[in-house]
């Protein structure tokens, strides 16, 4: 029995996953990974580190962050408190959809969660007062591979759905993209 639902986005290797609850009266079960079935939606590598994220107030956005190669890496969001705007942005050096961003509504109560393939920015904006998402990504964090892109660059077009009610100060001065930008290559 399979505990996922894969949906292909209009971006190649960016997949909405739903994932199927099992519940009673005592509540549910909701599995969050298992190897074996995301292998279909293209994760490959183990878990390298998984991290829990809260954020206290409606409409704050955190992002566009990516690690620079060789620390590239996936990641499967999910939201297990309260609701987001969860967006992905193509930064893969010849992609087809270069530049292009696709964003999905994910909440604990919609058991969505999007994995974003190596070469994409993620970030997201708070919907309800509060949020926690919970991440595994296939790399460890490496300080000096962090890298990002400011959330309202005019290039990528990001359409939030909400005003930005708070950025930290890291994320409002990321730089625009240069010009020269030509993207990752993985």
């Amino acid at each position: 029995m399979t505990r996922f639902s894969l949906t292909n986005s209009p971006i190649e290797g960016l997949v909405l996953i739903e994932r199927t609850r099992i519940g009673d009266s005592r509540g549910f079960l909701s599995r969050v990974f298992c190897s074996d079935e995301l292998r279909a939606a293209g994760w490959e590598k183990p878990i390298a580190q998984i991290n829990h994220t809260r954020t206290e107030r409606r409409g704050t956005v955190r992002g566009m962050h990516f690690q620079a190669v060789p620390h590239a890496e996936m990641k499967l969001v999910s939201c297990i408190h309260g609701e987001v705007w969860d967006v992905a942005v193509d930064l893969r050096t010849g992609s087809s959809t270069f530049l292009q961003w696709h964003a999905e509504h994910l909440s604990a109560e919609n058991c969505k969660a999007l994995l974003i393939p190596e070469g994409f920015a993620h970030g997201f904006q708070v919907l309800s007062d509060s949020a926690e998402l919970l991440y595994c990504h296939s790399k460890p964090y490496t300080p000096h591979a962090e890298a990002g892109v400011h959330p309202q660059d005019p290039k990528l077009g990001i359409s939030w759905p909400r005003p930005i009610a708070e950025i930290s100060e890291r994320d409002n001065q990321r730089p625009a993209l240069s010009p020269s930008f030509t993207g990752v290559s993985l």
